[in-house]
């Protein structure tokens, strides 16, 4: 019978195989490789196969024409406003859908109807542990909110909707509002109509609006001063898609906004002493500023660091006083999706040219906007940072289009619109002596949310996405972008950065995970589902799976496809491979539609040689194998006490035994070794007696995917002599057995493997790097020493503490210094 020489490695795989540690068998099979087309919706004529829109894309243009006035002193924004709406679409419109964001802080809206007060996801409030006798709590910040709430009546109140002089039918649900046309709006066709709005203006600080105002109670002005930051501010337009049709998804609070393009021109009527910052171009700069302020921002455009529009000195100044007079700004806007402004008389500013070239916008004015409280924090970072940001991102997507890029500090953390961000981060001040300073992570934030407020410009206000429905294929996107900014601009141990891989492992093998792809309002854990799992997800992406080469001309791509156009997550992940020419399927499946985490073990590493068949060579060779193992203990104490064996007391009876060991080699065991090769071809012959010349050492290992989600294994193999070999293997290797796979490594005779670790360099967001490892190393932690302390009323020593004497207020406040 004729053998193939790889047959001798064959009954030694079975045995591994029947070791095996997971055993996938046919009833649990799961490909995880299956064609995403099954989830994915059908190209069509509007979006196509490739993931670019396709040769019939249309999406709807809105035109607006704002008059707002802000009351300073009973915090009230009133408004009137003229909305053009042109209808691309193929589809005869009856009526048009508005978002009436503001109403969201209504007694009866979905969104207050429906808070919870304690569980995943809530703010402000927290019950108390199982069987704990311990009260429930509720924090202050919560009771700030409800006395905010019970003072002030929030939503809009709309009047006076009409079109050409006529009034027009329209009802509110909730955040959103049905306008019901007089004449059906048939394709290609426009219509204008116009209403009246007011509405309270909500404290940020007590009620997380996104927008709002804050109060500085110690200004030296009587009464303080105000910042306020105004977004959502006016009825708009809901999407009307060609995926959805009207995207009139109630506004709970955390799923952001889907909107149109459009051009705008706002009038805005502050207090004569307030400065300004908005989306678009100041359009009437003679009537708002000063010679001096022109001068200064003429002067901005062409130097090496920010120049100074409004000093510290005239912003300190300027909020002593106040004034009962106006002044009347007005800015325009072409071609974005939304509007927001910023104003206060706190405000020092200053501005600094981009000079990025190209066609479109060969100059850029990046400019911040902050109070005192911003410090040097801001005046060294915000604006430089404003223009770092323009500066990576556009290699990832194409030229900033817009003439401004503007970050304004307020009560805000960190919110995006064209043009303009909130960002929150500032200085503490030194009562001591009038300084003010900042921590490391102050600055971390500072530049990290400017970075990421800035890029939301990109992603989506031009890549514009529906963040209603998906928030991380903007928040997602971004924070990956942030990342890649972030790195470039200090190293990690001087600012610990947290767009890291490894940042998202607790969230992946957490019981709160749910998949990318859930809709924003039902996620549990919205930072670390549409921010950080997401950009972990696009960071190994780019660095571990594709390739920077190959990832970075498809995401430029995909921006470049879909700037100022409206894709959804099917166009991403098609343009992606279809621009990468990789299929990614796997990937997108169990990244964005599961909660598989990665968690990649090395259960075993076996060292196989290959027999020769010369009974000459390989029976020695199993002698020496049997002499190299332990002996066993009973051997051992015999010997150490001395007992002889009863061969050794009666050496006078022998057999043929006692000469020729079981591994004596016969004639017989020759002859079967000469028929085996007589019984080999020629090639056969020749591969197999090279195979034995060589020697060489055959190595299997045998890995197992404990997180269920399939990935590359990144491979790094020590050898004795010291040398380290880095091995990538593509994730295809699990496409027959996702649970459990074996590699076969050949070395030469003299390289012998004492060590294998995967993921070496944490890539991969494995979730358990402890069983990375073989052989399987110390895990090191910390442990801290304590002082146990009794707690609970019974343990208080009222005799002593009842003769304490009560503090007066000012001795508090000396206390603290």
């Amino acid at each position: 019978m004729k053998k193939r020489f790889l047959g001798l490695l064959l009954t030694l795989f079975a045995s591994l195989n029947a070791a095996a540690a997971i055993q996938q068998t046919k009833g649990d099979f799961e490909d995880k490789f299956r064609q995403l087309d099954e989830v994915l919706p059908t190209p069509n004529v509007y979006r196509n196969a490739a993931g670019e829109p396709g040769e019939k894309y249309w999406q709807q243009k809105v035109d607006y024409n704002i008059k707002t006035r802000l009351d300073e002193n009973k915090r009230r924004l009133v408004g009137q406003q003229t909305i053009t709406y042109t209808n691309n679409s193929p589809y005869t419109l009856k009526y048009l859908w508005l978002q009436l964001d503001q109403n969201r802080f209504k007694a009866d809206s979905i969104s207050e109807r429906t808070s919870t007060f304690s569980g995943t996801g809530s703010r402000g409030s927290a019950t108390k542990a199982a069987n704990s006798s311990d009260p429930d709590k509720i924090s202050i910040s919560m009771l700030r909110k409800l006395q905010f709430q019970d003072d002030v009546e929030m939503g809009y109140d709309i009047s006076k909707v009409q079109s050409n002089g006529n009034k027009l039918e329209y009802v509110i649900v909730g955040t959103n509002m049905r306008i019901d046309l007089a004449q059906h709006l048939k394709p290609g066709e426009s219509v204008a109509f116009s209403m009246d709005f007011a509405y309270n203006i909500a404290e940020e600080n007590a009620v997380s609006a996104r927008s709002g105002y804050e109060h500085f109670p110690d200004d030296a002005r009587k009464g303080g001063n105000d910042i306020f930051l105004f977004a959502q501010w006016f009825p708009r337009l809901h999407a009307f898609t060609d995926y959805e049709a009207w995207t009139n998804k109630e506004f709970i609070g955390r799923g952001e906004f889907t909107l149109e393009f459009g051009d705008y021109e706002v009038e805005m009527t502050v207090p004569a002493d307030h400065i300004v910052s908005s989306t678009g171009v100041l359009a009437n700069p003679e009537n708002v500023l000063t010679k001096t302020q022109r001068e200064r921002l003429k002067k901005a455009e062409n130097a090496k660091r920010p120049v100074f529009i409004v000093t510290a000195e005239e912003a300190l100044e300027n909020e002593k006083e106040g004034t009962r007079k106006t002044k009347l700004w007005k800015f325009k806007a072409e071609n974005v999706r939304d509007f927001a402004w910023a104003t206060s008389r706190k405000f020092m500013w200053d501005a600094k040219g981009y000079h990025q070239g190209g066609d479109d916008q060969p100059l850029v004015m990046a400019m911040s906007f902050y109070p005192k409280e911003g410090g040097d924090l801001w005046k060294k970072y915000s604006t430089e940072s404003v223009i770092h940001t323009m500066e990576v991102y556009s290699r990832f997507s194409f030229d900033y289009p817009y003439p401004t890029a503007q970050s304004v500090n307020g009560p805000v953390g960190g919110m995006e619109y064209p043009m303009i961000t909130f960002n929150g981060p500032r200085t503490k001040l030194d009562e001591k002596d009038g300084s003010r300073t900042y921590t490391l992570a102050e600055k971390r934030f500072l530049i990290g949310v400017v970075i990421h407020e800035i890029g939301h410009i990109y992603f989506p206000m031009i890549v514009n996405s529906d963040e209603r429905q998906w928030t991380w294929i903007d928040e997602g996107l971004n924070s990956f972008l942030e990342g890649v900014a972030e790195t470039e601009w200090d190293e990690l141990q001087n600012i610990p950065w947290r767009r890291t891989t490894p940042a998202i492992i607790d969230y992946m093998k957490s019981e709160v995970q749910v998949p990318i792809m859930t809709q924003s309002d039902s996620v549990l854990n919205l930072g670390a589902n549409a921010y950080a799992k997401p950009t972990a997800a696009l960071n190994i992406l780019r660095e571990v799976v594709l390739g920077r080469e190959l990832f970075d001309f498809a995401f430029r791509e995909f921006s470049q496809r879909w700037k100022f156009k409206r894709p959804t997550p099917a166009d991403f992940f098609r343009t992606m491979e279809e621009a990468s020419g990789v299929d990614l399927d796997w990937f997108w499946r169990g990244w964005f539609y599961t909660t598989d985490h990665v968690d990649i073990a090395v259960d075993k590493v076996y060292k196989l040689r290959l027999d020769t068949k010369n009974p000459d060579i390989d029976f020695d060779r199993r002698r020496q194998e049997e002499l190299d193992k332990p002996t066993p203990l009973a051997y051992q104490r015999n010997a150490e006490e001395g007992r002889k064996l009863w061969v050794e007391l009666n050496s006078d009876i022998k057999d043929f035994y006692d000469e020729n060991d079981r591994w004596t080699v016969t004639n017989k065991e020759r002859n079967d070794y000469q028929k085996f090769l007589k019984g080999l071809e020629d090639w056969e012959r020749t591969a197999f007696e090279r195979a034995v010349k060589e020697d060489k050492n055959y190595y299997v290992i045998q890995f197992s995917n404990q997180g269920g989600l399939v990935m590359p294994i990144l491979l790094q193999l020590t050898y004795k002599d010291g040398s380290v070999e880095d091995i990538y293997i593509p994730a295809e290797i699990w496409r027959r057995n996702s649970k459990q796979v074996k590699k076969l490594f050949v070395t030469d005779k003299d390289k012998e493997l004492t060590k294998v670790v995967v993921d070496a360099n944490w890539e991969t967001a494995d979730v358990d790097v402890d069983n990375n490892h073989y052989p399987r190393e110390i895990i090191p932690s910390r442990i801290e020493a304590y002082k146990a302390k009794r707690t609970g009323l019974v343990n208080r020593d009222i005799m002593k503490d009842i003769k304490t004497e009560l503090k007066k207020e000012d001795e508090d406040d000396k206390d603290k210094d």
